[in-house]
């Protein structure tokens, strides 16, 4: 099987205010943009997408049960690109499997999870 991309696509409540969160807040780069969807591009390979629940086949989680993870090459600018933004990100934290994390929620409650591989002693 050869995947040339993937989409994860999350099903909100507040689209409009998870639209704004990916775009303005966050910084993604949108690629589609419909009225009750939008695409945002990660990288060459992956996207990531809000969709409207009230025009949608599928409901929304509630953000129960879903964590966005990005890997990232640099969790210090990232906690400050954050604050910087509003956000209020956490402080960053050292997981024993090697790495930085830093969790914030979208306005849907999803988890999102920004992190780096770990240099040196945690």
């Amino acid at each position: 099987m050869h995947i040339k991309t993937s989409n994860t696509i999350l099903y909100c409540k507040k689209w409009k205010e998870s639209v704004v969160f990916y775009k303005d807040r966050i910084g993604l780069q949108v690629t589609t943009s419909l009225d009750w969807f939008v695409e945002f591009k990660l990288n060459e390979v992956s996207r990531l997408s809000v969709a409207d629940v009230s025009r949608a086949s599928i409901d929304s989680n509630d953000g129960k049960g879903v964590t966005v993870t990005l890997e990232v090459r640099d969790i210090e600018a990232i906690h400050v690109y954050l604050s910087e933004v509003g956000l209020s990100p956490p402080p960053i934290k050292n997981h024993p499997w090697g790495a930085k994390v830093i969790h914030i929620h979208d306005p849907e409650g999803n988890r999102i999870e920004f992190w780096s591989k770990s240099i040196g002693p945690k």
